[in-house]
C-alpha cells in the first residue's frame, strides 16, 4: 500500500498513481483559499506547539528537587534511602496502604514528588525533562499538567491494590513518567499530526522502548514498584487516545475538560472501590496491632468494624476470640470461634481454641465433642488429645483421660504439662509408683512448684517422708523466686 509522499499518511487501497492523500489535497486547496462542496477543506491535524517553553516540566521538576534537598538536609544525602530516609519519608507523605486507606487520601499525590535517594530522584528527573519538554510541547502546559497529576494518582492506587494486605511504602515520580509515556504512545499511534509520518514513528518507536525497557528491569529488579509504573502506563494510554481522538486540539477546551473528567472519574472510582473492597482488611491488621500494644477495647473496636464490612473474614473473627478471652470474655469468644469453624471446618487451630473456652466456661462435654472433631481431621494432634484428657478429667472419667494423656506424651513427650498431668490423674487413681515416675520426668523437663507439691504428696501417701519433704522444699524456693 502507497504512501503519501508529503505527509506519509497510507493512501486507501486501488490509489494507483496517487501520491498526495486526500487530506493534503484539500490542505493545498485551503491554502489557495479553495473551499467548495465538492472539494471540502478538513480542519488542520494535531500541531505540536512551536513554543519552547517548558514551564510546567520545570515546575515539576523544581518541586520534586526541593523535596529531596529538604529531606537531606533533615536526615543527610543517601545513594539508595537508609532507615532513616525511609521513616521520613512515611512521614512526609509516602504511598503506605494502611495509612493511605485509613483516611490519607493526600498521599497519593505528596508521595509522586518524594523520592528514595539520590540515584532514585536523579534517573527519575533526567527521564521527566526529556518525556516532559516532548509531551508539554504535545499537549500543551495545562493538559500536561493534569495528565500528569492523573496518573500520579493513578500509579499511587495501583501500587496499594497490588501490595495489598502486605503494604511497602512507595515514593517516586516515575509512574506518573511512565503516564506521560503512554500518553505520548497512544496519541503518536492514533492521532494526526501535520509532521510526516515517518518522524512520528520514530518518536513513538523511541518512547515505546522506553517503556518496555524500564518494565523489564522494574520486574527483575528488586525493590522496584513495577505495579506503579503499570498504573501510570495504564491511565496514560487512555488519556492520551482519548486526547488524540475526541479532543486534539489545542483550543478546544470543552472537549480536552471532559476527556481529563473522565480520567479523574477513574482515579476517583478506583479510590473508593479500594477502600471499600480493603479496608475490612485494613481494620482487621489495626485491630490486630493494638492488642498487641495491649489496646484491647481499641483493638475489638477495629475488628468489629472489620467483621461488619466483610462478615466472612475468618481471620478477623478469630482475633476477636483472642480479645474476648483476654478480657475473660467466654460467651462472645465462643460465638467468634464459632463462625471461623462455619467458615472454615477443617481449621484444627478453632476447633481447639474452642475447646479450650469451653473447659474456661465449664462446659467439659462440649469441650469433648470439640476436641473429638479436631482427633477426626488429625488423629495424631497432640494438642487434639490434651486438651479431650482435660475435657474427660474434668468430668472425672479418669481412665479415659489417662489414656489420652498417654497418647500426648507417646506423640511429644515434650509436650508442655504432659507428665504432670499423667501425674495428676495416676494420683487421683491411687497408681502412686506411676505418679511418682510421671512427676519425675516432669521435673526433669520443665518442674515447678505445682509438679513439686504434688510430688511431696503422693511421696507422703506412700510414706516416704523424707522425699517428700525435699519436695516441699524445691516448692518453697519456686514460690520464692516467683
Amino acid at each position: 500500500m502507497a504512501n503519501c509522499v508529503q505527509c506519509g499518511r497510507r493512501l486507501p487501497g486501488l490509489s494507483f498513481g496517487k501520491k498526495l492523500c486526500q487530506w493534503c489535497v484539500q490542505n493545498e486547496a485551503a491554502k489557495r483559499g479553495e473551499d467548495s462542496p465538492i472539494q471540502r477543506v478538513e480542519p488542520v491535524p494535531w500541531k505540536r506547539s512551536q513554543s519552547s517553553s517548558m514551564a510546567v516540566t520545570q515546575a515539576i521538576f523544581g518541586i520534586n528537587v526541593a523535596v529531596f534537598v529538604a529531606m537531606s538536609l533533615a536526615v543527610g544525602v543517601t545513594l539508595f534511602g537508609d532507615p532513616a530516609w525511609q521513616e521520613l519519608s512515611v512521614r512526609l507523605g509516602a504511598n503506605y496502604g494502611p495509612y493511605t486507606l485509613s483516611g490519607q487520601w493526600w498521599r497519593l499525590l505528596a508521595s509522586v514528588f518524594i523520592h528514595g535517594g539520590l540515584l532514585h530522584i536523579a534517573f527519575n528527573m533526567w527521564c521527566l525533562w526529556n518525556l516532559g519538554r516532548l509531551a508539554e510541547s504535545v499537549y500543551g502546559h495545562w493538559t500536561f499538567a493534569v495528565v500528569y497529576l492523573i496518573t500520579g494518582l493513578s500509579e499511587s492506587l495501583m501500587s496499594v491494590a497490588w501490595h495489598f494486605p502486605i503494604p511497602v511504602p512507595s515514593v517516586g515520580a516515575s509512574g506518573a513518567i511512565f503516564g506521560i509515556a503512554g500518553a505520548l504512545i497512544a496519541s503518536f499511534y492514533l492521532g494526526e499530526f501535520s509532521m510526516p509520518r515517518a518522524a512520528m514513528t520514530g518518536m513513538l518507536r523511541s518512547v515505546a522502548t522506553f517503556v518496555a525497557y524500564n518494565l523489564f528491569f522494574g520486574a527483575v529488579m528488586a525493590g522496584t514498584d513495577n505495579a506503579a509504573h503499570v498504573g501510570g502506563l495504564l491511565m496514560g494510554l487512555l488519556l492520551g487516545a482519548l486526547i488524540a481522538k475526541v479532543a486534539p486540539e489545542h483550543d478546544d477546551f470543552l472537549r480536552r475538560i471532559a476527556v481529563l473528567l473522565v480520567g479523574t472519574v477513574l482515579v476517583a472510582g478506583g479510590g473508593m472501590w479500594l477502600q471499600r473492597s480493603r479496608s475490612y482488611m485494613l481494620h482487621g491488621q489495626n485491630g490486630v496491632g493494638l492488642l498487641g500494644r495491649g489496646k484491647t477495647d481499641e483493638g475489638i473496636a477495629e475488628l468489629q468494624k472489620s467483621v461488619r464490612l466483610r462478615p466472612d473474614f475468618a481471620p478477623a473473627h478469630a482475633a476477636l476470640a483472642r480479645a474476648y478471652i483476654s478480657k475473660h470474655d467466654f460467651e462472645n469468644a465462643a460465638s467468634e470461634m464459632r463462625r471461623v469453624i462455619a467458615l472454615n471446618p477443617r481449621s484444627e487451630d478453632a476447633y481447639y481454641r474452642l475447646g479450650l473456652i469451653y473447659l474456661e466456661q465449664k462446659l467439659p462435654a462440649k469441650a469433648q465433642d470439640t476436641f473429638a472433631q479436631l482427633l477426626k481431621i488429625d488423629p495424631n494432634s497432640a494438642d487434639g488429645h490434651a486438651g479431650l484428657a482435660d475435657a474427660l478429667s474434668d468430668q472425672h472419667r479418669n481412665l479415659e483421660a489417662l489414656e489420652e494423656y498417654k497418647r500426648v506424651a507417646a506423640l511429644d513427650s515434650g509436650y508442655q504439662g504432659v507428665y504432670y498431668n499423667l501425674g495428676v490423674t495416676q494420683a487421683r487413681l491411687m497408681r502412686y509408683d506411676d505418679a511418682i515416675a510421671s512427676l519425675l520426668k516432669q521435673r526433669q523437663t520443665a518442674d515447678d512448684g505445682d509438679n513439686e507439691n504434688l510430688l511431696a504428696e503422693v511421696y507422703e501417701a506412700k510414706g516416704l517422708k523424707s522425699e517428700a519433704a525435699e519436695a516441699r522444699r524445691k516448692a518453697v524456693q519456686f514460690q520464692a523466686a516467683h
